[in-house]
């Protein structure tokens, strides 16, 4: 049995507009160690991350305490927007309620949940009784959880939206999945099983 550590990345400076370059604040920085904290002694054995600064560097003291290279996979990456959007809230409600929903040269969620999950299903199939992490982003990691539990929609969303850094720990026994679980860094590490089939 396996567990699949998805930490969605601190806080980023959204005065840079580049999806790909946007760094984290300093408190983002710092509260990265949290993470590191956190996971520094769950036998983790591969470390993997969406290529994009802000969820590499929330990661990257994690792996230089146990000496692991990242990996970015383009998969992990998150949604891809088109343009800067001023209007989040209902941009995003739109697309919570509608999965096929996107502006010209965007993504739905559809399309993000079908790469993330494949990507996943990928490395639960290459390392099917080790632990990883995986380095992600708000919306991309809760097109999984959806995956997994259909009643996570956008309430559920906007509740975690502040939680940044956040972990979110995915078990398998090889191919199947078992549970998921939240992990609150802020609150001593609090714990709260994600249930399926019913609202989290």
């Amino acid at each position: 049995m396996g567990a699949i550590y998805f930490v969605r990345h601190a806080e980023s400076d959204f005065r840079v507009h580049d999806d790909f370059s946007r760094p984290l604040t300093e408190d983002g920085v710092k509260n990265s160690l949290l993470v590191t904290n956190y996971l520094k002694d769950k036998d983790i054995n591969y470390i993997y991350s969406s290529p994009y600064i802000r969820a590499v560097d929330t990661i990257k003291s994690l792996a230089d305490e146990l000496n692991i290279s990242i990996e970015c996979i383009d998969s992990f990456k998150e949604r891809r927007i088109s343009n800067w959007i001023d209007d989040f809230d209902t941009f995003s409600k739109r697309q919570w309620k509608d999965f096929d929903y996107k502006l010209a040269d965007g993504e739905s969620l559809k399309e993000v949940q079908f790469r993330n999950v494949t990507a996943l299903m990928e490395l639960v199939q290459l390392h099917p009784e080790t632990n990883c992490v995986i380095g992600s982003h708000g919306t991309a990691l809760s097109t999984i959880i959806n995956y997994f539990n259909p009643y996570f929609g956008f309430e559920d969303f906007s509740k975690m939206r502040e939680l940044m850094p956040w972990i979110v720990k995915f078990t398998f026994d090889h191919e199947n999945f078992i549970n998921m679980e939240s992990i609150d860094v802020f609150k001593n590490n609090e714990i709260t099983p994600i249930h399926l089939g019913k609202k989290c």
